[in-house]
């Protein structure tokens, strides 16, 4: 025995991936190698008091997690055991050798059956639903291993695991099934049919949504130092983003951060639906003081509870924090397991398993005959150590995800929130959404967000002169560059996550204050060629208005208003300038 690592004999009837009960306490593990009959097994739990002559059973099946009513508001550990059923069992302190089911037993549901008897069903088709929650209803399908003839199905009230509907196979065998399913963790869900990514997953965030978007389906990632504001960046995600649901995973970080989830999500309203954004959201807490193994567990289960949502033909949001913490729970298996290390320690497998996830997200068909679409997007945070993004856990992560939002420490200490370098990040879906954007929000979109960037490209050039030979020594359209670059960063970039009116952006309001800040910019240009002191355009007093209608709340009415105080003060300056 090694921390986490127990090596058992006598376990030739076992396969990999098994998940077995380890001493008189039952501590859950899975066996993860096999030499022969000796079997490596990561444990889950606290392994102290374990010792030689311990008996080891293996239960015959893989780590798999339950799916069905009663996933949506709750909170799970890593291996999907409920917290709050535990806590009111158990106490605060998590007992060893605990096995509470994940879906509560003793409550009933009223399911609606939607098929009838006699129908020719396949894998994924609806039978019934449950409404889980107000804003999510639950398909109940036939899973993905059946296909056959509905014999009986009936509504009512009834549990998780009772039997609402018999479906014939074509060999005549009767298949019972029930509200809930089991699925491995480590094997994603079928499709029928991977599509590429189309729409954009709306955040509400300006510098993601304008400048470095995310596809529904696709991966993100959002490494960053310690400070720099990854964690607040994927509440944020999670709160606001325009998904039917999110899985939000808190994979070994401080256990205040996900203390600070259950506090705040409960008392947000979902401002598609107007409910608490509870009502779609399932919790995983492996935090930092938990078993480091249960870290991968996690992950997967994290995932796999997605997959289930995303197979009834909902927009899934995966939010895993961090992926640091897991990969440095396959460092410290693969050290104990005594395999040849890679760079920094990490396992030479790090790449493939990182892949392994990412790769679960996707836009797709489901199974089923009425081809629903589902989505599953992933966004992971990375915590390189002392903020160096050469470290193999990013560098891994970054040849695989299509989006990158690079958050820095100098932003952060500036009190510039959300931290995304602009000129470090980039999206590799830009192009693919720039028709939507297009069709769906305004036809100058692009055109816009292009000029934006290009503004502030030539700001950071035009600090390296500054720098040198001070600022007035620049041309004075090259100051007012300055200060329209200033005016971006400031007023469109930059978000207050605790001020209502700054939190959640909407693309059109989006859209309109860019364009009130580059329409400022291109009329003050036309002032300097009419003689206008580009000092006195900085002075301004509408500037101060602009910089504070980030937060408007009727900016349909302020924002015209704006620009008539912009053009009136510029005539002004231009009037006097002759």
């Amino acid at each position: 025995m090694s921390g986490p690592l127990v090596i058992a004999e006598g376990m030739r009837e076992a396969n990999m991936f098994d998940v077995v009960r380890v001493g008189d306490k039952q501590l859950i593990g899975e066996i993860i190698e096999m030499h022969g009959d000796r079997a490596s097994i990561q444990v889950y739990e606290e392994t102290a008091g374990i010792g030689r002559g311990d008996r080891v059973v293996s239960t015959g099946a893989p780590l798999s997690v339950e799916l069905g009513p009663g996933l949506m508001t709750n909170m799970y550990d890593g291996i999907q055991r409920p917290l709050e059923t535990m806590y009111q069992k158990y106490g605060p302190n998590i007992t060893k050798g605990i096995s509470e089911p994940s879906l509560d037993r003793e409550r009933l549901w009223a399911f609606v059956a939607t098929a009838a008897v006699g129908a020719a069903l396949e894998a994924g088709d609806e039978i019934g639903y449950v409404q889980e929650t107000k804003v999510v209803r639950q398909r109940i399908m036939v899973p993905p291993s059946l296909r056959g003839t509905l014999v009986s199905v009936s509504s009512g009230d009834y549990h998780v695991n009772d039997t609402v509907a018999v479906l014939r196979d074509e060999k005549g065998k009767e298949h019972e099934i029930s509200l809930m399913q089991k699925w491995p963790v480590r094997i994603a869900r079928p499709s029928r049919e991977k599509l590429p990514p189309a729409e954009p997953m709306i955040t509400g965030q300006r510098v993601i949504d304008a400048f470095f978007p995310i596809a529904k389906g696709g991966t993100a990632c959002v490494p960053g130092p310690f400070g720099s504001g990854k964690t607040v960046v994927q509440h944020q995600l999670a709160k606001w983003s325009d998904v039917d649901i999110v899985v939000y995973i808190g994979c070994g970080e401080r256990g205040n951060e996900m203390t600070d989830v259950l506090r705040e999500f409960p008392e947000l309203t979902d401002p598609r639906t107007g409910e608490s954004i509870m009502q779609r959201t399932v919790l995983i807490a492996n935090t930092s003081d938990m078993p480091v193994a249960a870290r991968e567990a996690s992950i997967y289960t994290g995932i796999t509870i997605a997959e289930y949502f995303r197979d009834m033909g909902y927009a899934v949001a995966v939010i895993a924090d961090s992926t640091s913490r897991w990969a440095e729970a396959l460092r410290e298996m693969s050290g104990r397991l005594e395999e040849m290390p890679g760079d920094e320690g990490y396992p030479a497998y790090l790449t493939s398993r990182l892949a392994q996830f990412y790769e679960r997200a996707g836009k797709v068909v489901c199974l089923g005959s009425d081809r629903r679409i589902g989505a599953l997007s992933a966004i992971g945070a990375v915590s390189p150590q002392g903020g160096d993004i050469s470290e193999p856990v990013t560098q891994s992560t970054l040849r695989i995800v299509k989006v990158f939002w690079g958050l820095e420490a100098s932003l952060a200490y500036r009190r510039h929130f959300p931290a995304i370098n602009w000129l470090n990040s980039y999206s590799l879906y830009k192009d693919r959404l720039e028709e939507w954007y297009q069709g769906n929000v305004a036809e100058g979109w692009m055109a816009q967000v292009n000029e934006a960037m290009g503004l502030l490209q030539k700001e950071t050039e035009l600090e390296e002169i500054v720098k040198l030979v001070g600022v007035d020594a620049l041309a004075a359209s090259d100051r007012l560059v300055l200060e329209a670059a200033r005016s971006i960063r400031e007023d469109f970039l930059q978000q207050n996550a605790f001020e209502d009116g700054d939190s959640y952006t909407a693309l059109d309001k989006q859209y309109a204050l860019l364009g009130m800040i580059l329409s400022f910019y291109h009329k003050a240009l036309l002032a300097l060629d009419k003689g206008a002191d580009v000092q006195r355009i900085s002075d301004l007093s509408v500037r101060e208005r602009i910089g504070r209608a980030k937060s408007s709340e009727n900016f349909r009415i302020e924002y015209p208003d704006i620009e008539r105080e912009v053009d009136e003060q510029l005539a002004a300056l231009t009037e006097r300038s002759y």
